[in-house]
């Protein structure tokens, strides 16, 4: 037979024989899987596997090394759960994801260097080694570590990228040239009944697409009702305490005064927000951050209470879609649509990079809100949007957050197992759902050096107390949906290590 006729190939399967340069010799007695999974994991990120690599067949490999075959599909299950590798059928195992490592020794202030018990400012405002809290939180997000436990990401590994390629080569064969002028600031016409039809169906929001409007995320959406609750005379606004430190820098920055109003284990307490005086509240209700709890039926109908004797509220939808151990709770919008501003995005369904999200007003606001949003950029991009309505409209959005949750159990469940093993005494809140859990300790240690000695052992997690504008227990906000099962063990590991040196 004539070889030299066979069709070119556009990628070689590696011979299992040369493969990595791995030898019979170099396996374990036992633990075969774990090894193999390590070997092709460190290939991957050292770039001996590029992107678009075929591995060997199983049985192929299995023989070069003489081991069982399920060692093989074994480790190759679990880089895919991880999100390195995609089987392709009869085309192989292809890797389609690079795990993040450190490239070479990148200098950063130590974070014990900026640490120091905090010390109270004449604006109430504690400071850390001379920084403000919000200026060290700034400096540490943009600090690097081998295994970030940091919360709010997505596994970024997962994003639907053929989906989203199918549908963006259909959406430009289709799109006349006059659709790529300016375009209506509210946003694209089929997104905006895109999430009109996915409100209704996930979050029981029943609303036009002529009252939604397209944003940039939920930070955009905040700042433009910043702009729009200011000319109607609102200078201060509650927020949940503990609540997101983010948030909060936003609204400080637009010159809100941020009211603490405590959260408890059934959510807002809506007492304390009556005592507080504040006109408006933020408010986080499917899954509050940083806690995890979901607001429960009789705070529901106190808080919509106090909106219809004159106060409004602002409903962050955060992680409504991310659930595993209990079932979807309503949006309060669904509720009352005249006094409830509700947000919600795609940042944690798909990416933050998309920059795309919603808001739904009160009617009173809608025009204020759009004229606020058509002045500060004309509207969004038209060509995202009009990808994320296809993948609406066609199921792939639902498709894909069913294999999230799926891939964020896994993640969420091997967290717990390690917190079970090494954070003795550590409580758990907000495990049944969303892309973070907290844990809480007893009194006695600082938290913010408890994140420092964790970034001395390559594990970036966040203090709870960086959450709160109030004294509390000392604690953490752990994220694990970016990290693999492995890599959320480990980084638990070497917290509870970093923890017997605070103690």
């Amino acid at each position: 037979m004539n070889r030299s006729n066979r069709g070119p190939q556009t990628r070689s399967i590696i011979p299992g024989s040369d493969f990595l340069q791995l030898g019979k010799e170099a396996l374990p007695v036992a633990g075969k899987s774990d090894w193999l999974t390590k070997e092709i994991r460190r290939a991957i990120e050292e770039g001996r596997l590029p992107l678009g690599s075929r591995l060997p067949a199983s049985r192929v490999l299995s023989s070069e090394l003489r081991v069982s075959r399920g060692v093989v599909t074994e480790a190759y299950r679990r880089l895919s759960e991880d999100g390195h590798l995609l089987g392709h059928g009869r085309g192989g195992t292809v890797v389609v994801a690079s795990p993040w490592a450190p490239q070479g020794t990148m200098k950063r202030p130590p974070l014990s260097s900026l640490v120091t018990s905090p010390t109270p400012t004449p604006s109430g405002q504690a400071v850390f080694g001379g920084a403000s809290r919000a200026d060290l939180f700034e400096r540490y997000r943009g600090l690097s570590a081998a295994i970030d436990l940091s919360p709010g990401v997505p596994d970024l590994s997962a994003f639907p990228r053929a989906a989203w390629q199918r549908a963006e080569h259909q959406i430009l064969d289709e799109l006349p040239a006059s659709a790529l002028g300016y375009s209506d600031p509210r946003g694209a016409g089929a997104l905006r009944k895109a999430v009109s039809g996915w409100l209704a169906r996930n979050r029981g929001v029943a609303v036009s697409p002529d009252e939604v409007l397209v944003v940039a995320g939920v930070s955009q959406a905040l700042a433009l009702l910043a702009h729009v609750l200011r000319a109607a005379g609102v200078a201060q606004l509650a927020v949940e305490e503990p609540g997101s430190l983010g948030a909060r820098q936003l609204l400080q920055y637009w010159g809100y005064e941020t009211l603490p109003v405590a959260v408890d284990s059934a959510g807002l307490v809506v007492s304390d927000l009556r005592s507080s005086g504040a006109p408006a509240v933020l408010v986080t209700p499917a899954h509050q951050f940083p806690m995890g709890v979901v607001l429960d039926g009789d705070r529901r109908r106190q808080l919509l209470g106090w909106a219809a004797e004159g106060g409004v509220v602002i409903e962050d939808d955060y992680d409504a879609e991310h659930r595993y151990d209990r079932p979807p709770v309503p949006a309060l919008r669904a509720l009352s649509s005249d006094r409830v501003f509700y947000l919600g995005s795609v940042s944690k369904l798909l990416c933050p990079a998309l920059r795309v999200g919603w808001a739904v007003s009160p009617a009173r606001y809608r025009e204020a809100l759009l004229g606020a949003k058509r002045q500060s950029d004309l509207g969004n991009a038209v060509l995202p949007q009009l990808v994320l309505a296809r993948l609406m409209d066609n199921g792939g959005l639902e498709r894909h957050l069913r294999s999230l949750r799926a891939r964020h159990r896994a993640r969420r469940d091997a967290m717990l197992q390690a917190i079970s093993r090494h954070l003795t005494g550590a409580l758990v809140h907000g495990a049944a759902a969303g892309l973070h859990l907290t844990v809480t300790f007893q009194a006695g240690f600082d938290d913010t050096s408890l994140a420092a000695a964790a970034l001395d052992e390559g594990v970036k997690v966040q203090p709870l107390s960086w959450h709160r504008q109030t004294p509390g227990l000392p604690g953490l906000v752990l994220g694990y949906a970016a990290s693999t099962p492995d890599a959320v063990r480990e980084g638990i590991a070497k917290l509870g290590r970093a923890i017997r040196t605070v103690r």
